[in-house]
This record gives structure tokens, sequence and C-alpha cells, in this order.
């Protein structure tokens, strides 16, 4: 997953009006102008790396001069003490962007290493990781990116890209008519034809009329165990299986016996630690 250089340009840019607005005045007050230095972003803890394409981008609106050199790939594992990267040049600058970046930076990493924590608990199984779109607004492709990064998976990227027919959309369905799942999945496909269709099952009769009616994915939500078994041998393998609601790491283990296709976390994005990184300065 490539990050668009065109959104990252409007996303610095509108990070750097916020924090710059009409000048970094301690920096400006004690930086001679012309000073050249070196900086090294150094984690404080294990982590996996992702966002340095952000601080690159972030730089450079800075000051077209400045160099980052990157000294761990992005979706690598970090050791505490690693020196991911090192940024060149113009000290008002480097100082200027210094939080920004961080803040970008400790974010995307942060939620590449919960991601890993889930996959890694998945173990063999054939499950996969997906995140959610409970996303920073604004931010949702850098933090669906950082999901890639720790080895999770995207799920549909906003409500444009994939039909997710949920309780609050069964709910208004019934005004068609009785078999609200039916009714909303015939007028989704007659709607638009060229995307796919998941619902969200709350009971083992949704789960039931979810597969009758030729959907692609059923989301099994808030279900235990023994519930999503059951729901998998009803659907005998006539759509894609998504657990979520609940899903915890602990959890995860348990979950990776039971044949679904994914399972779905909104923790990723919503509730990922900030990971502790450091800008140390080198030289002057």
């Amino acid at each position: 997953m490539k990050l668009p250089a065109g959104y990252l340009q409007r996303l610095c840019q509108q990070a750097i009006a916020e924090d710059v607005a009409s000048g970094d005045a301690t920096t400006l007050a004690v930086v001679p102008p012309g000073l050249n230095t070196e900086a090294d972003f150094v984690t404080r803890q294990e982590c996996v790396c992702a966002g340095l394409p952000v601080v690159e981008a972030l730089f450079k609106e800075l000051c077209c001069d400045l160099e980052l050199v990157c000294l761990v790939k992005e979706g690598d594992l970090c050791a505490p003490g690693t020196v991911m990267a090192t940024i060149r040049g113009n000290a008002r600058a480097i100082l200027t962007g210094e939080r920004t970046a961080l803040n970008f930076l400790q974010r995307l990493c942060g939620i590449a290493t919960v991601t890993r924590k889930y996959v890694l608990a998945l173990g063999n199984s054939s499950c996969k990781v997906l995140d959610t779109r409970k996303t920073t607004p604004g931010l949702r492709l850098l933090e669906k990116y950082a999901v890639k990064m720790g080895g999770g998976q995207n799920h549909r990227i906003g409500l444009y890209d994939r039909i997710m027919i949920k309780d609050n959309h069964r709910e208004m369905a019934q005004l068609l008519g009785k078999d609200s799942i039916r009714l909303a999945v015939q007028a989704c496909r007659e709607k638009y034809p060229d995307l796919e269709i998941e619902v969200e099952a709350d009971n083992l009769d949704e789960v039931k009329a979810a597969a009758e009616a030729g959907v692609e994915y059923i989301l099994l939500d808030n279900m235990s165990e023994e519930t999503m078994r059951q729901a998998i041998e009803l659907i005998a393998g006539r759509a894609k299986t998504e657990a979520s609601g609940g899903i915890t790491l602990q959890r995860i283990p348990k979950l990776a016996q039971l044949g679904l296709d994914f399972v779905s976390v909104g923790a990723l994005t919503h509730s990922a630690p900030a990971i502790d990184i450091g800008l140390d300065i080198k030289t002057c």
C-alpha cells in the first residue's frame, strides 16, 4: 500500500499550518538561519516501523534541501534504541518539524505494533486481521497504511467501496417489508451491482437469512465462540465470515481455531498507544 504523494502533501501542509502558523517563535529567536545539523529518530520501545514516508514528506514541506536517511524499512520490527532514520540539513527546519514528525511517527508505529500482536496471536491460522472505519477523521489512509505495515489487512476504506448492511440499515429496510435482509440485499444489488455485500448478523436467524440472500461476507457480531461455530456450519462456505465486537488479544487464539476467514478489530486504530520515539540532535 503506497500513500499518494498529493494526499501526503496536503496532510503535511495542514499539520504545519496548525502548529507553526505565523512562525516558530522560539527557533527563529534562538537558532541562526544558516546553521545545519543532523538528528536521529530513535525508538525507546520495541515497535514496528510505520510512517517514515510521512516524516520525509513533512520535512520536504519545511525545507526542500532536508535529507531523510531511512535506516530501517517500513514493517521492520525495531528493538529499543534502534536508530530508525537520520534527518540532515537546516537546523531551523528540523526543530520546527520535530514535534509534528514525531506525532505522526509515534502514532503510526503504535498502530503497526498493536496490529502485529494480533497477527501473531492468530498463529498458523488462515484467518486474517482486519481494521475498521474507527479511525481518526482525516487520517484514515495513514492509519490503514499502518495496519498493513503491521501485517494486517484493510477492510473497506469508506462507505463507497463495499456494501455493509448493519443493524440500523436492517431496521430501516423493514419499511420495505418483513424479510428485511433479503430486501436490503436485493436493493443494494440493483443499485450497486459491482460492489460486494456484507451483512452484519446478531444471531443465527440473521446468519441464515444473509447466507440465503447470497452475500459475499457475513459479519458475526458480538457472538460467543460456540454461536460462531454454529454460524460457520450454517453458512457452509456460501460466504466469507468475519468476527467482530469484543475481539481482544486474549480471545484471538480461541477464534483462530473456529475456521473464521477474518477478525476485525477496531482497537487497532482507535486505541493503539503511541510509541515512545525521540529525535536526538547529533551535531551542530
